[in-house]
């Protein structure tokens, strides 16, 4: 059998898994995706579901846990040219910079609020939790609540969770778990965080 012949077989073959794996998804639902792991680029992930998203014209909540305190790309885009997305920051920076656990509970259940309205309004197509997994993870917010707000939001919303952990629960609890593995990174080189890279 030549190159080509068997390569037009294997595609075919594949072709038919895919097809079939397609056909068995019926279920029309939004959809709970977790990004975690230690490597980079889990917030970049999310938004780019916001673009997705908004390509669509479907109507966008973003709640950002710990980022906030210090400018970023993602922020200033939305807020200067995506009038129509929700945005709401937590806006107190990283927990070890601010070294105030009561401080931080405080702020992460004022933000809780704001991201809880969110999942109980129908008229968000897809709402993005970013760094909710530190919340839980520092014991920041009720686990039971949280995931009971992930599992009630209406049928038809998206929701998007990102961040390191979170524990065994929230995994379970979510519909797509995708885990982004540090394999190398600029930082650990020395090599400053860049701006509209990193941050």
């Amino acid at each position: 059998m030549d190159r080509d012949t068997k390569h037009n077989k294997a595609m075919a073959k594949q072709k038919a898994a895919v097809d079939d794996a397609i056909s068995k998804a019926d279920i029309e639902q939004g959809v709970s995706v977790l990004l975690t792991g230690d490597g980079k680029g889990k917030t970049s992930s999310a938004f780019g579901m916001v673009i997705r998203a908004l390509g669509y014209g479907q109507r966008v909540g973003i709640v950002q846990f710990i980022k906030g305190a210090q400018p970023s790309g993602e922020e200033t885009y939305v807020k200067n040219h995506l009038p129509d997305v929700t945005l709401y920051q937590m806006g107190t920076g990283f927990t070890w910079d601010t070294q105030d656990r009561a401080g931080d509970i405080a702020a992460a259940e004022r933000t809780w609020e704001q991201a809880r309205a969110m999942l109980e309004d129908v008229t968000y197509d897809l709402v993005v939790l970013d760094e909710l997994t530190y919340m839980l993870a520092f014991d920041y917010l009720p686990e039971q609540d949280v995931i009971g707000a992930l599992t009630s939001r209406p049928a038809g919303q998206s929701v998007v969770v990102t961040g390191r952990g979170g524990g065994q629960a929230l995994r379970e609890a979510m519909d797509t778990v995708s885990e982004v593995k540090e394999i190398k990174h600029a930082y650990r080189a020395g090599i400053m965080a860049r701006q509209g890279v990193d941050y």
